[in-house]
């Protein structure tokens, strides 16, 4: 089969646009560099083992190249292109999100970029199998760092995929749902590390406060309205715990007044007439009370 030449595109190689089956197209990476044909494409599929052999030739290429080089680019580029089906194939694997496929995609294209970058051919095995640890490993961090409501340690996140399948096996052998002591002895961990799992467990998914807790038809059953508050009367009954042994001791006259001035409310005026004393006399009575009243409230240095 002979090699053809040719002059480098702007646009790094798209095996998917080579032509029909009877046609073999041929890219070189920089002029006089060839690279062997690339494979026929039948029914838009290229066979593993011809990507396999250009991608190991590229690879090839690829280490002669000096990095930040336009023709260095093209190559990577093209690598990437060439080995994209790593990353569908990887994809396949969470299907159950497809929801969040085209997110899975964008996390794998960027493993399988970092898998491009740290290849080497010196490596004893092929970069299918280097790649695709790196591939799926970027895909559960992007699980890991997006899934849960609540960011936990890696460590209880792992362990929180364990428990659950320790508590499925064990509540199959068991007829029941295990204990905490039998699940530590399990997976061999002690039990406060699995009450903790536990509670973390319980950070993955978060509720609305809105959400209804019993019947849509109930009034009053959302979270929200179940929220606890501050009720202001509590201050009111503090202050009067704390101020009762302190009127206590006050003289008869001053209580009296402090009666007619908050319980009975009757101004300054009518506390004077009722006692039969001027309205400033009685102005300067309560005032010197209450501040009696407010230094024995104040905590004392």
């Amino acid at each position: 089969m002979s090699i053809q030449t040719a002059q480098p595109t702007a646009e790094p190689l798209h095996l998917d646009a080579v032509s029909s089956p009877r046609t073999e197209a041929v890219r070189t990476v920089s002029p006089g560099s060839p690279v062997p044909p690339v494979p026929p494409v039948l029914g838009g599929k290229v066979p593993v083992s011809e990507i396999r052999e250009v991608s190991r030739t590229l690879f090839q290429r690829l280490g002669a190249l000096e990095e930040g080089t336009q023709e260095y680019q093209y190559v990577r580029n093209t690598l990437i292109e060439l080995n994209m089906t790593l990353v569908r194939f990887a994809a396949k694997r969470f299907s159950n999100r497809s929801e969040q496929m085209e997110d899975i995609l964008q996390v794998g294209t960027i493993g399988l970029i970092k898998a491009v970058d740290r290849y080497d051919l010196d490596y004893s095995t092929e970069f299918v199998t280097f790649a695709m640890p790196t591939i799926v490993g970027e895909i559960k961090r992007f699980f890991r760092d997006t899934s849960w409501a609540v960011h936990v340690p890696r460590r209880l996140q792992e362990m929180r995929i364990d428990l659950a399948k320790a508590t499925d096996l064990l509540a199959a052998e068991l007829d029941r749902s295990p204990t905490v002591a039998e699940l530590a002895a399990h997976l061999g961990i002690d039990e406060e590390a699995v009450i903790e799992a536990q509670v973390a467990s319980n950070a993955y998914t978060a509720g609305s406060i809105d959400a209804q807790v019993g019947d849509e038809d109930d009034e009053g059953t959302a979270w929200t309205q179940r929220i606890g508050f501050d009720d202001p009367a509590y201050e009111g009954v503090e202050n009067l715990t704390a101020l009762k042994p302190l009127i206590d001791k006050l003289p008869d006259r001053e209580r009296r007044i402090l009666a007619l001035r908050f319980s009975a409310d009757l101004t300054q005026a009518e506390i004077g007439a009722e006692l039969g004393l001027s309205q400033m006399h009685i102005s300067r009575l309560l005032s010197n009370t209450l501040r009696t009243l407010r230094n024995g409230l104040l905590p004392k240095d």
